[in-house]
């Protein structure tokens, strides 16, 4: 693939070449210098779904709950919570002494408003919002939540891992959903520093003395997240032949995302361990827009999904080493509860099949738009190779690149191709966080009040909610099972395969969470 005819040019010069400028404290007890997965270019976790904007919300924001290892429900701002006789309704007590960064205490009614704003925006907090009678304050630190009907998975739903209801300051978040908050003020371990921001270059992070964490050891979301350093730089390195130079040399500790080409000339540096700390992996898919020709007509969408094969896209992005990646023809990714095997009557991988469902559907040369980044590795050979597939299947296809932050703003628009609009866009999500019916926008069908692409399902909301009220595991899964295979028959997502990252830091830092996205928590250098 492209990518790697670049690098066979660009990586032996890179280390060659002049370092990266850095002050002298770099190598202090006190700093650390990441480089994220991608450019951070929308600050609000709550306006945008993007992973990297997420993790930054970790940072900057707390949560009243969050999920450990086995992915249960733990305290975080919470103290505990009480709930009714009859189901319908919780209190949640917060702990005391907790502060926002610019010195204001958490409130109760700070946590009701940022609850009310993501529950416009998240297809869990949506599904949530029906059945919500009245959010109260009884006093400074109790939410009340009154249900018309019990939500038994209210503290999953709390502790989600993946956008989860941040808490920002009531005027805050009084913003209009659809539009992103204009400050960074939470009650997390660090402060964003904004007049450092410096978008494609630069995010500094400064410790938050006034942050009280938890006693217990952190454990994935939640726990006790000790900051120990005062100060973290992400370095924005979209080049990966520059990255693997910065990290060989020292100039950064800690690389998210290195290239699958690079890891052999990493492992060979005695200074660098590779680690693999989410097991369970990530999904790589294909969102359609369903609003606009020619994907509002589902028969091409079912050409497309024929024509996909899982194998290609896992090689432009991760390389040759399948122990990295498999294939995964479900909506539900291996390893997850409502896994049942490949659905290949539905994806059969099949060139032929497809260009004679293509010709059968209809289409009539409508231009197909892929909106995708030249500056993220894990998605962007994704974008070529859908590209090289629509070509051969016959159709009228154009790529719009960019980088990743135009994408994501991109994907905004719901106008035709010839007004700014886009037919195809392509991401990556962890496994666990599209798990199962609430979580998973990949399966909703909500809809204009959904996730881009706009997939429109009563039979699936339907599904959505029968699998939030069933009565035990078993009627669960067969809810889900059946929802994840409608959504693919309809093609509401396209699977292009799972894989898992291996991470790269310096051997001097210790304390890395296993099974957790990249957070510094209980992070420090020896």
């Amino acid at each position: 693939m492209k990518r790697r005819d670049f690098l066979k040019g660009t990586t032996a010069l890179a280390l060659a070449g002049p370092s990266l400028a850095r002050p002298a404290a770099a190598q202090s007890s006190d700093l650390m210098k990441f480089v994220p997965q991608a450019n951070l270019t929308s600050l609000d976790p709550i306006w945008t779904t993007a992973t990297v904007t997420n993790n930054h919300g970790y940072y900057v924001f707390e949560t009243l709950y969050g999920g450990d290892l086995d992915l249960k429900p733990q305290p975080q701002m919470a103290e505990g919570h009480e709930v009714s006789a009859d189901q319908k309704t919780w209190r949640i007590k917060l702990r005391e002494g907790l502060a926002f960064h610019d010195g204001q205490p958490v409130r109760s009614a700070d946590c009701i408003q940022s609850m009310k704003r993501w529950c416009q925006r998240d297809p869990y907090g949506q599904l949530l919002a029906k059945v919500v009678e009245a959010w109260n304050a009884p006093d400074e630190r109790t939410i009340e939540i009154k249900l018309t009907r019990p939500f038994p998975m209210m503290l999953d739903l709390l502790s989600k891992a993946d956008n989860p209801p941040f808490i920002m300051p009531e005027r805050l978040a009084q913003t209009d959903a659809t539009k992103q908050v204009t400050e960074m003020v939470g009650s997390g371990p660090y402060k964003f520093v904004a007049g450092e921001f410096v978008s494609g270059s630069q995010v500094v992070y400064e410790k938050f003395d006034g942050y009280k964490p938890r006693a217990e050891p952190p454990s994935r979301n939640a726990g006790g997240k000790v900051a120990h350093f005062k100060r973290i730089e992400w370095k924005v390195l979209p080049d990966p032949a520059t990255a693997a130079a910065a990290l060989t040399r020292g100039e950064i500790d800690w690389w998210e995302r290195p290239l699958s080409d690079l890891q052999p000339m990493l492992a060979q540096n005695p200074d660098i361990k590779r680690e693999v700390i989410d097991k369970a992996g990530r999904g790589s898919i294909i969102r359609l827009n369903h609003l606009q020709p020619p994907f509002n007509n589902p028969k091409v969408r079912a050409a497309v999904r024929m024509a996909v094969k899982q194998e290609d896209y896992m090689r432009a992005t991760q390389g040759d080493d399948t122990s990295m990646w498999q294939t995964c023809r479900n909506l539900w990714w291996r390893g997850t509860p409502y896994y049942t095997g490949e659905l290949e009557d539905l994806m059969p991988q099949s060139l032929e099949k497809a260009k004679a469902a293509l010709k059968e559907s209809g289409y009539n040369g409508e231009k197909v738009v892929i909106i995708n980044p030249t500056d993220f590795p894990d998605i962007g050979p994704l974008g070529d190779v859908t590209f090289e597939l629509l070509k051969q299947l016959g159709m009228n296809v154009e790529m719009a690149a960019s980088d990743w932050g135009t994408v994501i703003q991109r994907r905004n628009s719901r106008e035709p191709v010839e007004k700014g609009g886009w037919s195809i866009f392509h991401t990556t999500g962890a496994a666990v966080g599209w798990g199962n019916p609430a979580l998973s926008n990949l399966v909703r069908g909500q809809g204009d009040k959904g996730w881009f692409g706009w997939w429109k399902s009563d039979k699936a909301e339907a599904l959505a909610e029968e699998w939030l009220y069933a009565p035990d595991a078993a009627a669960q899964k067969k809810t889900a099972v059946e929802l994840g295979r409608l959504a693919l028959e309809e093609v509401a997502t396209i699977p292009l395969g799972q894989f898992v990252i291996r991470t790269a830091y310096r051997k001097n830092l210790t304390g890395m969470l296993a099974g957790s996205a990249p957070y510094p928590w209980g992070l420090k250098r020896v």
